[in-house]
């Protein structure tokens, strides 16, 4: 008798059946050692209320090497593997894809014989994926429907161009280079799609040489760090249309497209302003045949003694918000932004996606406030990387940003932790005061069981 075959229950057709699914009850997150002396690690959070470890990390699992600075990290596979055009719908969501930053390797880690105790099956070495693509410092992955998509912030020898580069999601080899035709794009960063209309998009933040050492003040203030997003044919895999924010907008880093795949428009942070050390969030959409972009979000730099302030700060006299993450709901109608400098996480209704309208606010951490609760005391670093859980009710946040980049920015450490913030329905935003997790290393990224707002794309509305 035949097999019959079933799509993983954890990939949905659209982002509203993922918003009604089960609620997540394990979290995986990346920590690593700024000073390469221990192995960077996976850990397994607790997440379920239910459960008598909750709140617990309940495993790490040490990566084999020291000093990859584990990053951005991501599924082989998603939702949209049921995409009518390119369907691989007998995969499964099962492989946690880790690259280091700095050591532009890969980790293959297996989540399915026990979730809470992943294993590593195999390394991707970064010679295999520099001799393939010509690329290195992989940064950012997407599950596609025709494989994995994997950003890299440029070549093995700290220059440029960087781009993507495409991983095979059943025996992970590396495929190739993604681009075609890359037009005048160079610098690299982010990618994220509207895959109902062929289009993928790219931001830019610096090629390795321009950022493994901190913040180049001399290159910031000339603007010459990314202030461009990129639009691209995605199946044909050419260079279609350039948008300049402005050498002024520096850093345009992570892209959050709608989710509902007949929606044509999505949202990009910029870290900085070098006018005013503004950090800003702007709309890109679809206008006409062409696409355009408009800033719809500007959280202002705060006055501070300068001797308040790290050395790189000090002559501007004020901490810059540095928005260094962005979130969408499933629903596309909450946008939440990470104001890293200032120590603040802000939450928007965007239903009108040309107007904003602030709904939440919560302060934790902060260069200059440091903002604690509940006892905690004094925290340093502040809300960086934001993940949204399918339902939209809870928000996770860690602290740290860059090894070299927290040090100028917080030089006296960071101290790692990781906070569940909870959503209500009206736009409000407060602080789970009984969900507070310490790392020993520092803590970048989080994904969730099942899927997130950040992990999946769709093909059906």
């Amino acid at each position: 008798m035949a097999t019959l075959l079933r799509p993983d229950p954890t990939f949905y057709p659209s982002p509203r059946l993922a918003g009604d699914a089960p609620a997540e009850t394990l979290a995986y997150m990346v920590t690593f050692d700024p000073a390469a002396q221990s192995p960077d690690a996976l850990l397994t959070v607790d997440v379920d209320p239910s459960s008598q470890s909750y709140r617990q990390v309940v495993n790490k699992l040490d990566m084999p090497n020291l000093g990859d600075e584990l990053h951005h990290f991501g599924w082989n596979a998603c939702s949209s593997a049921l995409c009518p055009y390119a369907p691989h719908p007998h995969i499964e969501r099962r492989y946690l894809l880790v690259p280091g930053l700095r050591s532009s390797r890969i980790y293959v880690i297996d989540t399915k014989p026990d979730p809470r105790r992943p294993q590593i099956v195999k390394t991707i070495e970064p010679e295999e994926i520099a001799n393939k693509t010509g690329y290195s410092r992989p940064h950012t992955l997407h599950c596609g429907p025709d494989g994995v998509y994997v950003s890299a912030l440029g070549a093995p020898d700290g220059g440029g161009p960087g781009g993507i580069f495409i991983l095979d999601h059943d025996n992970f080899t590396v495929k190739g280079r993604f681009e075609l035709d890359r037009g005048p794009q160079f610098l690299a960063y982010d990618f994220w799609w509207h895959l109902g209309y062929d289009v993928a998009l790219t931001s830019e933040w610096g090629t390795p040489k321009m950022i493994e050492d901190g913040v180049n003040g001399e290159l910031l203030l000339a603007g010459e760090y990314g202030h461009h997003l990129h639009i691209w044919d995605l199946p044909r895999r050419r260079h279609k249309q350039a948008l300049d924010l402005g050498a002024e907008q520096q850093m345009v880093l992570e892209l959050r497209p709608a989710h509902d795949p007949t929606r044509a428009y999505g949202f990009v942070g910029v870290v900085t302003s070098l006018k005013d050390l503004s950090g800003s969030v702007w709309l890109w959409y679809l206008e006409g045949s062409r696409w355009a972009v408009k800033k719809v979000i500007e959280i202002p730099a705060e006055p501070a003694d300068p001797s308040q302030l790290p050395p790189i700060l000090q002559p501007f006299k004020a901490v810059a918000p540095l928005i260094t993450d962005i979130n969408l709901s499933l629903d596309d109608r909450w946008l939440y932004v990470s104001a890293w400098g200032t120590g603040e996480i802000k939450r928007y209704d965007v239903l009108d996606p040309f107007r904003p309208r602030e709904t939440g606010s919560v302060r934790l951490g902060g260069i200059v406030e440091r903002t604690g609760w509940n006892g905690s005391g004094q925290l340093n670093g502040g809300p960086q990387m934001v993940e949204v859980s399918r339902d939209g009710r809870r928000v996770y946040l860690s602290n740290s940003l860059y090894g070299s980049w927290d040090a100028q920015f917080y030089p006296e450490g960071v101290e790692s932790w990781l906070v569940k913030l909870d959503a209500d329905e009206h736009g409000g935003l407060r602080i789970d005061p009984e969900f507070f997790v310490r790392t020993e290393q520092r803590a970048h990224q989080i994904h969730l069981e099942g899927g997130d707002a950040s992990s999946d794309s769709y093909c059906y509305p």
